[in-house]
C-alpha cells in the first residue's frame, strides 16, 4: 500500500513537474513556434497566450518596423503572421517584458 501511494505522489509530482517547465527554451521556441517574426494580436485562438510582466520575463520583446529577424523581435502586422498573440491577464502561455534594447531569452 505504501509502494502505491508512493507511485502516485511521484506521478502526480511530475505531472506538475512537466507543466512548470514549459517556458522558451534556449533556442528561442515555445511549443515548436519561433519566437520572432511577424506577429498578429488576434482575440481567439491563439498561437501563444501572452502576458506582459514587468520583470521575470520568459523573453524579452522588442517591436521592430521591420526585419524581425533575432529572437525576440517583433513585427507587428494585421495579416501573413508568423504566428498569432493573444493578450491574457490570466494563465498565460508565457510571459514577455517589452523592452527597446536586447531582446531574446534572459
Amino acid at each position: 500500500m505504501k509502494r502505491v501511494l508512493a507511485l502516485l505522489v511521484l506521478a502526480a509530482f511530475g505531472a506538475f513537474a512537466a507543466v512548470a517547465d514549459v517556458t522558451v527554451g534556449a533556442d528561442c521556441h515555445f511549443e515548436g513556434t519561433r519566437l520572432k517574426g511577424k506577429v498578429q494580436v488576434v482575440t481567439s485562438f491563439p498561437d501563444i497566450k501572452v502576458k506582459i510582466v514587468d520583470s521575470f520575463p520568459d523573453l524579452k520583446v522588442k517591436l521592430v518596423e521591420s526585419f524581425p529577424d533575432d529572437c525576440g523581435e517583433w513585427q507587428m502586422v494585421d495579416s501573413f503572421p508568423d504566428f498569432t498573440i493573444q493578450y491574457v491577464e490570466s494563465f498565460p502561455d508565457i510571459e514577455i517584458e517589452m523592452v527597446t534594447s536586447f531582446p531574446g531569452v534572459p
